[in-house]
């Protein structure tokens, strides 16, 4: 196995974001467009992170013009680092604030399951296998 690096998972994440794994949320209210290929894609992208580096999610509230414009997701390494490969689809003046620590939950997604499973065997198709997905719940 070819070790990985930053530059290579931030770019087989570039080359994995797609309107079809876009939250339906942000692809309803700005659309999904090449030239800012991160929007809509902060939640799983921060978990397929969680997935290779462990650590935990964090998430913010977005605002813009005063208004609270939906959320945010990124991660914080064990290291205590935090590493958010989304942030530059915030164009528009937009600001997260209110940041903090949240448990990934256990087995399934309630919601942007399949994109995320999508996601992850674009950006495998790029690295290489990715780590194993914790066993489902019965």
């Amino acid at each position: 196995m070819i070790p990985w690096n930053l530059l290579a998972l931030d770019k087989a994440l570039r080359a994995s974001w797609a309107a079809d794994t876009c939250s339906p949320d942000d692809l309803a209210r700005a659309g999904w467009q090449s030239d800012n290929p991160a929007w809509g894609h902060c939640d799983i992208t921060a978990l397929v992170v969680n997935d290779i580096f462990g650590g935990d999610l964090m998430v913010g509230e977005v605002h813009a013009d005063g208004d609270q414009h939906g959320f945010h997701w990124w991660n914080q390494l064990p290291s205590g680092v935090e590493l958010d490969l989304t942030r530059e689809q915030f164009r528009h003046g937009q600001i997260v604030t209110a940041a903090r620590v949240v448990e990934r939950p256990p087995g399934p997604l309630p919601r942007r399951w399949e994109e995320y499973l999508l996601l992850r065997e674009r950006v495998g198709q790029h690295l290489g296998p990715l780590p194993e997905l914790a066993p489902l719940p019965e």
